[in-house]
């Protein structure tokens, strides 16, 4: 991405800016990927959060999208999506009457299933509005969080399956850069044995006389390999769009590809060592814990053609680039730009971008940011 020196003094930091072109050639690459295996891509949203975005995935190729929020999904729905997956479990009976309104809006909405207490509900509410839902249940392939275990998963899906008002069309899940439960660095290992693990699942649950269509995995360092393996039809990546630190360190994005920065003021350069900036925790993502292994990120954020200043610490407004040579250089008024580690938390903490297309800047509101319910 580049920014003339006007270009930066244009903008109101602390901020963040997409280049358009960067985006459009990373949607482009992973969707002519993905056309060369069996499966359907269906990104994930929660990293850009904007409908426009999610157009321009649909209209490269996209079968749909994926969303984590029943809001979120709302908002798609607004701009224009409809075919979309709610991967994430239907909990509350307020979470599923917006389902029912939202259904009505849309060709096509999937809501997703881990436990027989959420299904018999979501079945209940449906049968009182006269209507059905086309369900996915989730498999925990050892990201640890959301997803019913492997070994109890045929059973949970008999007992969906037998529920009114349902019909469990498929199986999901995400595991990301784990093998045998534990990270790794080899994505090709974790996207075979994510694969495998899918298989078996799907076989156990087919083997009780219950059809599924769809076998849903991959994340953004994992979507192609495990797409490649051809034993699942479907992935769901996200991050891919801009990309960051984080998938550079995880072998599938290259610096080049990055197609987001902050942007941030110096307002304060009275020490030697550090200089402040005008954004803090309510700017820069904080999900990524600094110095852990496998990647031992040193800062927040990855000040831009430096090797020498980092982003050390934060308060809420109020962010510290010190410099490992102990003289940052920096002057009140200088305009930073950032690399961030994850792009998802970094969009989410806008209220709108700067969007960079053909040497001009626009502004584009971040509809879904915030949108948590």
């Amino acid at each position: 991405m580049f920014l003339s020196r006007e270009q930066l003094e244009s903008l109101q930091t602390p901020c963040v800016v997409l280049d358009m072109d960067t985006a459009q050639r990373n949607i482009e690459a992973m969707q002519r990927e993905i056309d060369q295996t069996n499966c359907r891509l269906r990104p994930h949203v929660k990293t850009h959060k904007m409908p426009l975005f999610a157009r321009m995935q649909v209209a490269a190729g996209a079968a749909g999208i994926t969303c984590a929020k029943i809001s979120e999904a709302e908002v798609m729905a607004d701009g224009g999506l409809d075919d979309i997956f709610i991967a994430y479990p239907i909990i509350g009976d307020f979470r599923i009457m917006r389902a029912i309104a939202l259904q009505k809006k849309i060709k096509r909405l999937i809501l997703a299933i881990d436990s027989a207490e959420g299904a018999c509900r979501l079945s209940a509410l449906a049968a009182q509005a006269n209507t059905a839902f086309e369900v996915r249940m989730e498999i925990d392939t050892g990201a640890g969080r959301t997803g019913i275990q492997m070994d109890r998963a045929a059973a949970l899906a008999k007992e969906i399956a037998a529920l009114p008002n349902l019909h469990l069309t498929g199986i999901y899940t995400f595991k990301g850069l784990v093998y045998q439960g534990e990270l790794t660095e080899d994505n090709d290992l974790a996207a075979r044995e994510e694969g495998e693990m899918m298989a078996a699942a799907a076989a156990a649950i087919r083997a009780c006389g219950i059809e599924l269509q769809d076998i849903s995995a991959g994340s953004s360092p994992t979507g192609v390999a495990v797409a490649k393996t051809g034993l699942v039809n479907e992935v769901r990546p996200g991050t891919y769009i801009f990309k960051d630190q984080l998938l550079c360190r995880e072998h599938v994005a290259q610096p080049l590809d990055i197609a987001v920065r902050y942007a941030a003021t110096v307002v304060s350069a009275n020490h030697e060592g550090y200089a402040v900036i005008d954004g803090g925790t309510k700017t820069f993502g904080t999900d990524i814990p600094l110095h852990q292994p496998p990647f031992c990120f040193d800062g927040y954020a990855a000040v831009e053609h430096s090797d020498d200043l980092v982003l050390a610490r934060m308060n809420e407004e109020h962010g510290i680039v010190v410099s490992r040579k102990g003289h940052t250089g920096l002057k009140v008024g200088d305009v930073l730009t950032l690399i961030p580690i994850h792009v998802c938390t970094c969009i989410n903490q806008q209220n709108e971008v700067y969007l960079l297309s053909g040497g001009m800047l626009t502004k584009e509101r971040v509809l879904a940011r915030g949108m948590t319910v």
